[in-house]
């Protein structure tokens, strides 16, 4: 019995017909399975991730969610609609685009009474999410008037609250606080250990071994250039240097300066010590 739960064939997808945004993915996703996407900015991370929410459809090439191809006909049924968006949920690496209720809470309870989910442990679901990021005092506020930080918190929350069977995650950890970050790190591992299946595009570093099982590294020519384990990846500098997933720090010695590849992976005294 088969335990893909995505698989993309062939997927090419352009903008207006004429800018590339993807180029021959070819891509399995296990159930269960922990997956991070990392590459430089413009290489199709956020694209992937919104064809794999049903948001955009491929030019060419198949894409399988449970065995079924995924195209814009299978949305138009509403029972089929109502049934993958309750299992598959997406934060948007851009706040702005997801949060539309006249409050915090609004905001966060929409999709799972939508959804029809139990009242009561939508109730509890709501409490605990909003004390992980620390946004109870928050439930009243209008989102446009929070911070940049804070807004990243209540989309997540918006999704995380109903338990979907996937996260897919763009960028979850930008604009988040240390302490913020350990906990949402925290909160995502418990998710995978009840079976959630965790699709992460990410430029933090420092994250992916404790956020991933493999790694997909899509390059320049938005397609993906290399596939393995985190530590494999993240310990060759050069294939990191050359794919512009490192930082360059330049400083000066006895007059001259020097200037060298740095990437932060173990920074775990940075969330521990915020």
């Amino acid at each position: 019995m088969s335990t893909a739960l995505y698989e993309l064939e062939g997927v090419r997808f352009t903008y207006l017909g004429k800018f590339p945004a993807l180029t021959d993915i070819n891509l399995t996703v296990e159930k269960g399975q922990r997956v991070a996407v990392i590459g430089a900015n413009g290489s199709g991370k956020s694209t992937l991730l919104n064809i794999l929410d049903g948001l955009i459809f491929p030019d060419s090439g198949v894409v399988r969610f449970c065995g079924d191809v995924l195209e814009e006909t299978s949305f138009r049924e509403e029972r089929s609609n109502r049934l993958f968006r309750s299992r598959v949920g997406l934060v948007f690496q851009n706040p702005d685009i997801q949060l539309f209720c006249p409050t915090v809470k609004d905001e966060i309870l929409f999709g799972p009474l939508t959804l029809g989910l139990d009242t009561a442990a939508v109730a509890a679901a709501f409490d605990e999410i909003t004390a992980i990021f620390g946004i109870k005092g928050l439930a009243d506020r209008m989102p446009h008037q929070l911070s940049i930080g804070e807004k990243r918190k209540v989309a997540m929350a918006a999704v995380l609250v109903s338990s979907p069977d996937v996260l897919l995650l763009d960028e979850p950890t930008a604009g988040l606080d240390p302490r913020t970050t350990r906990d949402l790190i925290g909160l995502l591992n418990r998710y995978h250990a009840g079976g959630k299946t965790i699709i992460t595009a990410t430029h933090d570093m420092h994250v992916v071994e404790e956020i991933a099982d493999v790694v997909h590294v899509f390059s320049r020519d938005k397609t993906i250039i290399r596939s393995g384990r985190p530590d494999d990846i993240l310990a060759d500098t050069k294939f990191l240097e050359e794919h512009n997933l490192i930082h360059i720090h330049a400083h000066s010695h006895d007059g001259t300066t020097h200037a060298h590849p740095h990437q932060h992976v173990h920074h775990d005294h940075l969330h521990k010590n915020p």
